[in-house]
């Protein structure tokens, strides 16, 4: 049990000195936060319009719409300009929250790889790094690849994503690699 809470603690910090890194320093995800000139009189106007947090795409049905409503739209919207937006009312600079949150996922989500790494015994070195790149792959693919694949999302958005997926959890892998195998005989 020494070897997962270690593993999971360093595994944690390892996803998470990633993230920092990735989204900071490295700025892998800047396709994702474009700047227009025009941020204030349309942070302005939106404003006007929403007065609830949500996520909402434009166009779209009302709630209820029948399916010829749906499809009326998409024939309508066909070759025009359409957009997601993530809409909030008021901005919170305090990051203290959103980072143990975070922090707390990237150590449930390394004890839930080492468990499923580990049920039937350690598995060598090169197992541990080939399965920790595929949960990373398999995360990217059903989560940001397969989620904004759907609203055709530029693929330049999705690298920082592709990036993370490999090498975090490939670093993830080396590590619990060699620390799950460290002392066990061959």
């Amino acid at each position: 049990m020494k070897k997962w809470l270690i593993g999971t603690l360093v595994g944690g910090i390892i996803l998470f000195a990633w993230q920092f890194l990735s989204w900071t320093v490295l700025q892998f995800h800047e396709a994702e936060a474009r700047y227009t000139p025009a941020q204030d009189s349309i942070l302005q106007y939106l404003s006007s319009q929403f007065k609830e947090n949500g996520t909402y795409m434009l166009p779209t049905t009302a709630p209820g719409a029948s399916a010829e409503e749906m499809e009326a739209l998409g024939s309508k919207m066909h070759g025009k300009p359409w957009a997601t937006l993530t809409y909030r009312t008021s901005y919170d600079h305090g990051m203290t929250r959103p980072m143990i949150r975070g922090f707390l996922v990237d150590l449930f989500l390394v004890f839930c790889l080492i468990y499923i790494l580990t049920r039937g015994g350690i598995p060598p070195a090169m197992r541990v790094f080939a399965g920790s790149v595929a949960v990373g792959l398999l995360s990217f693919l059903y989560g940001p690849y397969t989620q904004h694949n759907w609203f055709q999302t530029p693929t330049a958005d999705l690298h920082g994503h592709l990036i993370d997926a490999l090498v975090a959890w490939g670093l993830v892998g080396l590590w619990l690699g060699w620390w799950l195998n460290r002392g066990k005989s061959r």
